[in-house]
């Protein structure tokens, strides 16, 4: 290899999406190992094994593109939000819808509460809807919001929602019980990826150029980097002290949490990367782009490479 040449990583492909991937959600590490979840507009949000990127199962039945797919803490449940203007709960271990929620207008968000049988929804029509698993049937819970929702997640007390804005930057702190907000988190431009880790700790957020990394408990900034690229997805792993970046390059960037210095540069997709998560264990990240694959790429590649190892093409393919 020519001197100062960095190895090429070679990363697990997994195919089977036919269009744009706009997000991917891991569930926590369970007695079965750990899930990935991704959301696609081809209306066919997917399952696989989050270590080995092997396909599980499609959650078949939307009739437009999903904008959200994740699974609950013990990975036993699904649930998608669509442009067809539903929600949807699924028993993740055989892909039966179980119950479905209209909406009146596109859900971009779903999520369930880590300590209560409860899920969030968010989207259009500018409100947050809560609904109680137990009673799925019920009326949900309505909290009238500013404007339409990108993103919407339970904090780790299940009396928090944090909410994101299609249009308008900062993340807003609802309080279930009084039903309102309590802060106002700034950013100077729209966050387009939320991300709070297990146990609440960090948050994760990307806006503009921007990646920020808060404290969970005290909602404060603790670092922030600014990239070249607009980015659209970053994740934080506190165990491997890295966070990573995806965007409107279409490369995938690891960095070194603590400089700020890039790690690693990951070539292969052929569109902008629209979501980048890492699994729960920190050993591996995911990326989901506009051209409709998912790269599961090593966190310590750049660190294990031997500089004088040959470069290997991106891409093979998982089963």
């Amino acid at each position: 290899m020519p001197a100062g040449r960095r190895p090429v990583q070679n990363p697990l492909v997994c195919h089977g999406h036919t269009r744009p991937i706009v997000e991917l959600s891991y569930s926590p590490v369970t007695p079965d190992g750990y899930f990935l979840t991704s959301a696609s507009k081809d209306k066919e949000p997917m399952l696989r094994n989050g270590e080995t990127g092997d396909w599980i199962g499609t959650f078949q039945g939307h009739k437009g593109a999903v904008w959200s797919c994740v699974l609950n803490d013990t990975a036993v449940l699904a649930a998608t939000g669509s442009a067809d203007y539903s929600a949807r709960l699924w028993d993740a271990l055989s892909g039966d819808q179980t119950h479905e929620w209209e909406h009146p207008g596109i859900v971009r968000s779903v999520h369930f509460a880590h300590r209560s049988p409860k899920l969030v929804t968010g989207g259009a029509k500018k409100c947050l809807r809560m609904y109680d698993l137990q009673q799925p049937g019920a009326a949900p819970q309505i909290q009238d919001v500013t404007d339409d929702i990108r993103n919407a997640q339970w904090h780790q007390d299940d009396n928090v929602i944090l909410c994101t804005y299609l249009d308008k930057p900062g993340i807003s702190v609802w309080d279930v019980r009084s039903q309102s907000i309590v802060k106002t988190l700034a950013t100077g431009k729209v966050v387009t990826s939320l991300e709070i880790l297990p146990g609440g700790q960090y948050l994760t957020t990307a806006d503009g150029h921007s990646v920020k990394i808060w404290d969970g408990q005290k909602l404060e900034v603790i670092k922030e980097f600014t990239s070249e690229y607009i980015v659209e997805s970053a994740s934080y792993c506190p165990q491997k002290k890295r966070f990573a970046s995806g965007g409107e390059d279409m490369w995938v960037h690891l960095y070194d949490y603590e400089t700020g210095q890039e790690v690693d540069c990951n070539k292969g997709h052929h569109g902008p990367v629209h979501c980048v998560r890492f699994a729960p264990t920190g050993e591996s990240y995911a990326s989901g782009s506009e051209d409709g694959t998912i790269r599961i790429w090593e966190t310590d590649f750049a660190l294990k490479a031997d500089d004088s190892a040959a470069p290997v093409a991106n891409g093979t393919a998982a089963k």
